[in-house]
């Protein structure tokens, strides 16, 4: 990848829940990059279960909101550093947001502020979702209780499954979002060559549900080649791998958010070379002379 160049009262209902204790994150923005958060990586601060940042959690009620159906945000308690960047997850096909709420304070102790979302139905269908996980952008910066905290020019999406094809959705919408992670996504659209934000595919080997070959590779083929963009296949993992908490997910969503969302340089290390290992079956990208 060209990495180096690269209604009414309810509101009151979203309660802010006990704090997750997590050690304060010491280091400052650099001169060179004003949004670094947090000291510098190593792989072990990467793949740990909680960064270097405490975190807190706030329930958002469903009829506080317009466009989705609620969720929860996780956000950093430290207010030295200044903005965080902000990124909204959508569930898959019938699922619900706790099906990917591990993901919520464990990025979020990262250095990022994170909305896991219930979407209005059940069965909405990715381009619904791709339009709620906006909403949920547009909520977080404008009306959340956590606003303050973030910087609206530097927004991200995830999702899984359905909610996976509606990160792409939500790319292809607004192409000023800074990163988009479709998990094991499921989209009946193939084509994906007008998308312009960052975009890292991960698909499941295994996966029966939104086989690789159906959906994710053809996904990532269809990106411009010029586009910052990567595709990760877990080994031997099945399309529900996303909704448990899994290292290489993680790992690589973590680098992948820091890279693309908070400029940070001192990430590229993580996604170029083009990484490699037993949890990954495949691994493809635009790093300089590779992939």
């Amino acid at each position: 990848m060209t990495l180096a160049c690269l209604r009414p009262a309810a509101a009151a209902l979203a309660v802010t829940l006990s704090l997750l204790v997590a050690p304060a994150a010491q280091a400052r923005p650099s001169a060179e990059n004003p949004y670094e958060r947090g000291p510098a990586p190593t792989v072990a601060s990467i793949e740990a279960a909680r960064g270097p940042f405490g975190t807190a959690e706030t329930r958002v009620s469903a009829t506080a909101v317009r466009g989705f159906g609620g969720g929860t945000i996780y956000y950093p308690t430290d207010t030295s550093q200044g903005t965080f960047g902000a990124v909204a997850v959508a569930p898959g096909f019938t699922a619900s947001q706790s099906s990917m709420s591990w993901l919520g304070p464990r990025l979020a102790s990262q250095g990022f502020v994170i909305f896991t979302i219930d979407t209005l139905g059940r069965y909405d269908q990715p381009a619904a979702r791709g339009d709620q996980l906006l909403a949920a952008l547009d909520y977080l910066t404008q009306s959340s209780s956590v606003r303050g905290r973030i910087d609206g020019s530097r927004l991200a999406v995830m999702g899984h499954s359905m909610g996976g094809g509606g990160s792409l959705e939500a790319a292809k919408d607004r192409p000023a979002l800074q990163a988009a992670i479709p998990l094991t996504p499921w989209n009946a659209t193939k084509n994906w060559s007008s998308v312009r934000t960052p975009t890292l595919i991960i698909g499941a080997e295994r996966d029966s549900v939104a086989s690789v070959a159906a959906h994710s590779e053809p996904f990532y083929a269809s990106l411009p080649s010029t586009l910052d963009r990567a595709y990760l296949e877990l080994a031997g993992a099945s399309h529900f791998a996303p909704n448990v908490a899994n290292v290489t997910i993680a790992k690589y969503s973590i680098s992948w958010l820091k890279r693309f969302v908070d400029n940070d340089t001192r990430y590229e290390q993580f996604l170029c070379p083009l990484p490699s290992g037993s949890a990954i079956s495949e691994y493809r990208g635009n790093c300089p002379h590779q992939g």
